[in-house]
């Protein structure tokens, strides 16, 4: 039976511009022993393309075939629900792309979808145009519910603000396509042929990774290089199938393996 990995980025692989301790040698090992295996993350500002080369120069070498971003789960997604539809983005970059690629076409008027992704170039204006849309009957989706990390001097709001801001102004809840929403945790899986029984998913959050990866039956690997410490396990229902200080502790092949 195969077995693969959705890996996390920020907080396994590397936090901001800086290269965890070890990743580098565990994607070796994984590329060297053909383990299939995917970066998943929820950032839909970036390309695929993007991506790989900030891992290049953090010294990792994958290819675009190992990436897979919120943007692109999104772009899926909206056309199995209507092919060939339309929206409104409040997005950059990643999910644009994403959009174009999978025939979604963007317009500025009646659209069938208002999209919100993370980004700095759209205003309030386009907030209150996008309120305007979904209230006249367009469907709201956003690509992540991420929150700010609460930092001075952070340069994103969070798309958890973004979202809030837009669901109490219209009260409709958004559509959430990303971690640990089930829509691109199973489509990460598909994307690399594997099966429930066949993945393992790594990451530095409970609230996204694990969760997400405990409610779709998928093995788990917590990392303590990001955001959970592991004292704040304990509050917690749920719990991963394995903890570790960081990727360079884990042993290949894994126990479940």
């Amino acid at each position: 039976m195969a077995q693969g990995l959705l890996i996390d980025m920020d907080g396994v692989v590397y936090g901001g511009d800086i290269m965890i301790p070890g990743a580098d040698i565990f994607i070796g090992r994984l590329l060297k022993e053909g383990i299939p295996f995917s970066f998943m993350t929820n950032n839909s500002q970036r390309t695929r393309l993007e991506a790989v080369r900030k891992l290049g120069r953090l010294g990792i070498k994958v290819t675009e075939n190992h990436v897979y971003t919120s943007a692109m789960a999104t772009g899926k997604f909206l056309a199995s629900q209507i092919p060939n539809g339309t929206a409104f983005v409040l997005g950059e970059g990643g999910l644009i792309s994403s959009l174009h690629e999978n025939g979604i076409t963007l317009v500025n008027t009646d659209p069938d979808f208002v999209v919100l992704g993370e980004g700095r170039n759209f205003t309030l204006e386009m907030v209150q145009r996008a309120v305007d849309m979904i209230l006249a009957g367009a469907k709201f989706v956003t690509t992540n519910r991420d929150p700010s990390p609460k930092k001075k001097g952070w340069d994103n709001l969070g798309i958890a603000a973004t979202t809030a801001m837009i669901e109490e102004a219209t009260g409709i809840k958004a559509f959430v396509v990303g971690k640990p929403g089930p829509v691109m945790m199973r489509g990460a899986r598909k994307a690399l042929g594997l099966e429930t029984a066949e993945t393992t998913i790594i990451g530095d959050t409970m609230d996204t990774d694990i969760s997400g990866g405990v409610q779709m039956g998928y093995k788990t690997i917590l990392v303590l290089s990001g955001i959970t410490k592991k004292e704040q396990l304990i509050r917690y229902a749920y719990k991963p199938d394995m903890v570790v200080e960081s990727v360079n502790e884990i042993k290949l092949p894994l126990p479940w393996w």
